[in-house]
């Protein structure tokens, strides 16, 4: 199981239907256009087919305080933070903290997305690296951690997502 997380906007049912599409051309072709979303209130379960059945569940924003209850079997964590925000940029970085430091995801390999660079006002990896002190949280974090510039928006950097979650349950566990 991955799970999906990140602030409410950040782009997650996006990014969901947008890999589902790519997963379904063999991450290959023109995805077209977005597909139009609304915020999710609840949960969502999607799967992906890239080499093998991966389910994402996506958590809406709203649910952070429960979003713990959702750790089990999770092999896997995309983490969505949305790089044309600075306004939201601590809160998600307390989010991630929060699940970086749970112990049922101690063993999850994680995936940071900075999303929305489709648009002109985005904050590059390496700013939102610097004002999170990202270094810092990786040298301290229990998990494999990598990071990824996308736009779920233009379809950008969603091939090596669908890489990563490939690479990241080769294995059946």
């Amino acid at each position: 199981m991955c799970l999906l997380l990140g602030a409410t906007g950040v782009g997650k049912t996006l990014l969901v239907k947008r890999l589902q599409k790519l997963s379904s051309q063999d991450g290959k072709g023109d995805l077209g256009d977005p597909p139009a979303t609304r915020p999710t209130v609840g949960t969502n379960l999607t799967d992906i087919l890239a080499h093998r059945k991966i389910t994402i569940r996506e958590l809406g924003g709203c649910m952070g305080p429960i979003w713990s209850s959702y750790y089990g079997n999770c092999r896997s964590l995309l983490f969505m933070m949305d790089a044309s925000n600075p306004t939201q940029l601590s809160a998600s970085c307390v989010q991630l903290l929060g699940l970086l430091s749970a112990e049922p995801l101690a063993e999850a390999s994680v995936l940071i997305l900075f999303n929305k660079t489709d648009l002109p006002c985005y904050m590059t990896t390496e700013e939102m690296k610097s004002l999170i002190r990202l270094p810092d949280i990786i040298a301290c974090a229990k998990q494999s951690i990598t990071m990824a510039e996308i736009s779920a928006w233009k379809g950008t950097g969603l091939a090596g997502v669908l890489r990563w979650l490939q690479d990241t349950h080769r294995t059946s566990s």
